[in-house]
């Protein structure tokens, strides 16, 4: 005598395979509803055209003999510009963007010591991996570059 189909062992494996991969592909895709990534810029063609704007304005920074070191200290970023061909230290737009959250980058203007230090106080230490780009305030140059904190020992910022 054969067993219907909903006593069967091998009926009931295999509608538990399909719900299960049902309910797996829903949840993932609430989750990824829940919390996008924005690795492309919406502006992707205005950012493209930006960079040989940046570029020119990096071989401006070269050609004065520019130069910076970037350490952290608890909760104090330090700049030390090397002012090459310039008269003074300028002010600075210091520029912090996180490499994967766009919601945590931050600028600020930083004014020099006689010596040529900015010192910036945040809240809180930095952690992790940043991208940070110095202009002064008529945007003639650019030094950039990559910075991971915290970092007690100064590092150039290296284009």
């Amino acid at each position: 005598m054969v067993k219907p189909w909903y006593k069967q062992f091998w009926a009931w494996f295999i509608l538990l395979l399909i719900l299960t991969t049902v309910f797996g592909t829903l949840l993932r895709v609430y989750i990824l509803s829940q919390h996008t990534v924005s690795l492309v810029s919406e502006d992707y063609y205005k950012k493209g055209k930006g960079i040989n704007i940046d570029l020119s304005k990096v071989s401006v920074a070269q050609d004065l003999n520019l130069s910076a070191m970037v350490y952290s200290s608890e909760t104090d970023i330090v700049i030390e510009l090397s002012k090459g061909e310039l008269s003074n230290f300028p002010a600075l737009n210091v520029e912090f963007s996180h490499r994967t959250l766009p919601d945590r980058d931050f600028n600020y203007l930083a004014t020099a010591n006689p010596s040529g230090t900015y010192k910036i106080h945040l809240e809180e230490p930095l952690q992790g991996p940043w991208f940070i780009e110095l202009r002064p305030h008529d945007k003639q140059w650019l030094i950039q570059g990559r910075m991971t904190f915290p970092s007690s020992t100064p590092a150039p910022l290296m284009n």
